[in-house]
């Protein structure tokens, strides 16, 4: 089973799908769009050519635990992506994915100025990884 991430932004969308398995994040990218009904469609378009069956998608919390000023714009454009898709959004705390995105492109030896064309995407697959390894732990 075919899982996908998003980690939806105003300029730049990362996405990540796992393997077939649903156990590993394998393909990445990013939709460059401001417009949510673009990216929702991009979406929908990922969805079908990979053939994803599961939706989960980033969404802020403050280190509290308490929503994020932005949430009602991502329960919005999930709600867009579930009309697109037919598929229920999994909503999945994406504290800290941001930064620890930042940390991984710095230590592999990436300057600032390079991090924006990857960031989404590698936090796109964290977020994937850390609902993967749930979901499996959950499971076993």
């Amino acid at each position: 089973m075919r899982v996908m991430a998003i980690d939806y932004g105003d300029a730049r969308t990362g996405v990540a799908i796992s393997d077939p398995t649903g156990l590993l994040a394998g393909f990445t990218t990013v939709i460059q769009s401001h417009k949510a009904e673009f990216v929702a469609q991009e979406i929908a378009n990922l969805v079908q050519k990979h053939q994803v069956e599961e939706l989960i998608m980033g969404f802020p919390r403050n280190m509290d635990g308490s929503e994020g000023p932005r949430a009602a714009i991502y329960r919005d454009f999930a709600g867009q992506i579930e009309e697109k898709t037919g598929l229920s959004v999994t909503l999945w705390d994406e504290r800290r994915t941001t930064i620890e995105a930042h940390a991984i492109l710095h230590n592999s030896g990436k300057r600032m100025k390079q991090h924006k064309k990857n960031v989404d995407a590698v936090a796109a697959a964290l977020i994937l990884e850390g609902y993967l390894i749930r979901k499996r732990t959950q499971q076993g």
